[in-house]
């Protein structure tokens, strides 16, 4: 019984499917076990890795100059089906990342979904074998692409697939191609079918891209007033705020508490979990909520969830729950901000952020207290 209290005092994130990259698997000598993260939202992104994206996006033109459109979720994008961000692995200060990110082999053998023989090309230099080829680092390249796409980025006169600036570089002058306007959604569509021809791995980059751009997007308040106002702007002012478990009050971020069900800790952090944050930003407007997303699912005018997402409007709570319709089983709450977005405190080791609605898993209504 303790332990269920502790579960439900706070929220946390659902669980994380998994799913193999639709290129390679990974490998880092042995076969990891496992797969690519499927969910996730903008917060789930390695702020090393963040900045070698938005580095990329700076310095794109500079080697294609008549490319337009490139931007860092487009970068995010593919880094997040190809590695997740580099899951797993340490990314040094220069942007090295260690163990080094290895696909299977390609030889035909159909492990990993290969199923045609690359000769090697590299003697090993980059995938650390001259029996054939496979592909390297955060973006996954092949050595042969890699050899004429590759840019040095961190100014170390080397171009390493396995640095993160660097490997970010080449992506995004590889999905230029020759100057694409990546503003153009068919062109953006080739851009990534170059990358990797397959129509499903087209709509699943595609799908990280938007939710990566709602995430930074400013969202549009022009004809929200009031309180529901108020309370939208609080939650926003705390942006960049770290995610800590049990933190969070109406007077702000706090120290959280020891621990979530996978043992992360918020006692040394101080910040907000999803319902400290929605308590705190309703605190703003004069409203008090209860503690727990699940107790705050029980104020205000409940929308099923059965009504959809477009009946929401901003400064609705939204909820997730693991079984959608049992409230008692609602683990996450967020603010919606209209358009499709939410300010949202994901999980441990993000920050509060927006993201797009459908980023957590579950959808289990909304409550409109204002």
């Amino acid at each position: 019984m303790t332990v269920l209290l502790l579960f439900t005092a706070v929220c946390c994130a659902a669980p994380v499917g998994n799913a193999i990259s639709a290129y390679v698997t990974l490998k880092t000598g042995q076969d990891d076990g496992g797969g690519i993260a499927e969910s996730g939202s903008a917060a789930d992104i390695p702020p090393r890795m963040l900045a070698a994206y938005k580095k990329a996006d700076q310095l794109a033109g500079t080697y294609v100059p008549k490319c337009r459109g490139m931007r860092w979720p487009i970068l995010a994008g593919i880094a997040k089906v190809e590695s997740n961000h580099a899951a797993g692995r340490s990314i040094a200060d220069n942007g090295d990342i260690r163990p080094k990110i290895y696909g299977v082999l390609l030889n035909g053998s159909g492990a990993g979904g290969n199923i045609t023989v690359v000769p090697d090309t590299d003697g090993g230099r980059w995938d650390g074998t001259a029996n054939g080829e496979r592909a390297v680092g955060p973006f996954q390249f092949l050595p042969s692409t890699w050899e004429s796409t590759g840019k040095d980025a961190n100014g170390d006169t080397v171009a390493d697939p396995h640095n993160a600036d660097d490997a970010a570089l080449g992506a995004a002058v590889y999905l230029c191609g020759g100057g694409r306007d990546l503003t153009q959604r068919a062109q953006l569509k080739a851009a990534i079918w170059q990358y990797n021809h397959s129509s499903a791995y087209v709509a699943n980059v595609l799908g990280w891209i938007d939710q990566y751009t709602a995430a930074v997007a400013d969202p549009d308040l022009k004809n929200v007033s009031g309180k529901v106002r108020s309370v939208i702007e609080a939650a926003l002012a705390q942006r960049g705020v770290p995610y800590s478990w049990g933190g969070g009050n109406a007077s702000g971020p706090s120290y959280g508490i020891c621990c979530t069900p996978s043992g992360k800790s918020g006692t040394t952090i101080k910040g907000f979990d999803c319902s400290g944050l929605t308590l705190y930003a309703y605190a703003k407007a004069g409203v008090s909520l209860p503690r727990t997303a699940a107790a705050q699912a029980a104020t205000g005018r409940r929308i099923p969830a059965g009504l959809g997402t477009s009946v929401l409007e901003p400064g609705d709570l939204v909820f997730y729950a693991y079984a959608p319709g049992r409230d008692s089983t609602i683990y996450h709450v967020g603010i919606y901000t209209g358009h499709g977005q939410m300010i949202n405190a994901p999980r441990p080791g993000t920050v509060v952020r927006l993201d797009a609605v459908g980023a957590m898993s579950g959808y289990a209504g909304g409550a409109r207290l204002l």
